[in-house]
């Protein structure tokens, strides 16, 4: 059971990336995703995320607009396309997948994907 990302990089700012979140041994589309992010001296907050059934999304105020997540059940990958990045946005991005069934959670999270917005 894995998830990893990949996408990131160094970018400069006004420019676009996107993230992927590559599920290995489970199947992805029967969990809620999330993305979350880090920056150096500051909590992890939420980013923005995609529920299992429906594909309802909802995303930080400071993201709204500019982010956009979605899933390609086929590919078993849920994507966060960037735009219009800022310094600010800098940041290592995790994914973490979640499922309660029978009041067990299932909870898996990746390595982490390095954010970089420079001139």
């Amino acid at each position: 059971v894995q998830l990893v990302e990949s996408g990131g990089g160094l970018v400069q700012p006004g420019g676009s990336l996107r993230l992927s979140c590559a599920a290995s041994g489970f199947t992805l589309s029967s969990y809620a995703v999330s993305w979350y992010r880090q920056a150096p001296g500051k909590e992890r907050e939420l980013v923005a995320a995609i529920s299992s059934v429906g594909g309802s999304t909802n995303y930080a105020d400071s993201m709204k607009g500019r982010f956009t997540i979605s899933r390609d059940n086929a590919k078993n990958t849920v994507y966060l396309q960037m735009n219009s990045l800022k310094p600010e946005d800098t940041a290592v991005y995790y994914c973490n997948a979640r499922k309660i069934i029978a009041g067990y959670k299932y909870d898996y999270w990746g390595q982490g994907t390095q954010v970089t917005v420079s001139s």
